[in-house]
């Protein structure tokens, strides 16, 4: 199944305690670096008591793109087994952050990793997943008399439209399934008036 890969559809919540510190785990569906850092931040902003903001996250599907962060906590205690927990549950498109409150009991590396991990897999668990095409993404400019014949095209190709200027002179960004994108793109370029240019990731 190398076209498609899965993802999480909605924001979903963990909550794991031990010895009096709290581990409080959110996992959100991302798609940039930019959207992971709003996300982090308004954590932050919600939890400013918290001692620790552990995360990790993963986009895309070449397997390339991840980081996992341990805030303070011990060196792989924290970021490692979250970002284990997404690629156990076989994810991606996935930022989680586990927010700690300290309880005042050192916990020791085999404890924090048991309490990150726990958090996470509970976050993870109850989110609701999907499984998405693989995409390549498309600027398509086209005047506006093609725009009918330009969606009807996208639609059948179940391309994901993430943003649309439809004026005179209309702009869509598509995500369009890579397993149909060499086609679609030919008989977008066939049709007057439409230029697509490929977006590089």
């Amino acid at each position: 199944m190398e076209d498609r890969y899965t993802t999480i559809t909605a924001p979903s919540t963990g909550d794991f305690r031990d010895r009096g510190s709290k581990f409080l785990a959110y996992a959100y569906p991302v798609s940039s670096a930019g959207e992971i850092k709003e996300k982090l931040q308004a954590l932050k902003k919600e939890h400013p008591k918290a001692v620790h903001h552990c995360y990790a996250w993963r986009l895309g599907t070449d397997g390339n793109q991840y980081r996992a962060v341990d805030d303070g906590e011990p060196a792989g205690s924290a970021g490692k087994p979250i970002l284990g927990q997404i690629d156990s549950a076989g994810v991606t498109n996935v930022l989680v952050v586990v927010v700690r409150y300290f309880g005042g009991t050192l916990l020791g590396v085999p404890g924090l990793i048991n309490a990150y991990k726990t958090a996470t897999a509970q976050a993870l668990d109850v989110a609701p997943k999907t499984q998405k095409w693989v995409e390549d993404m498309y600027y398509i400019n086209f005047d506006y008399p093609a725009m009918g014949e330009v969606l009807y095209m996208l639609k059948h190709s179940e391309a994901t439209l993430y943003h649309q200027d439809l004026q005179l002179f209309c702009t869509i960004l598509a995500g369009i399934p890579t397993k149909y994108s060499g086609a679609i793109v030919d008989r977008l370029s066939e049709i007057r008036g439409v230029s697509v240019k490929e977006v590089n990731t």
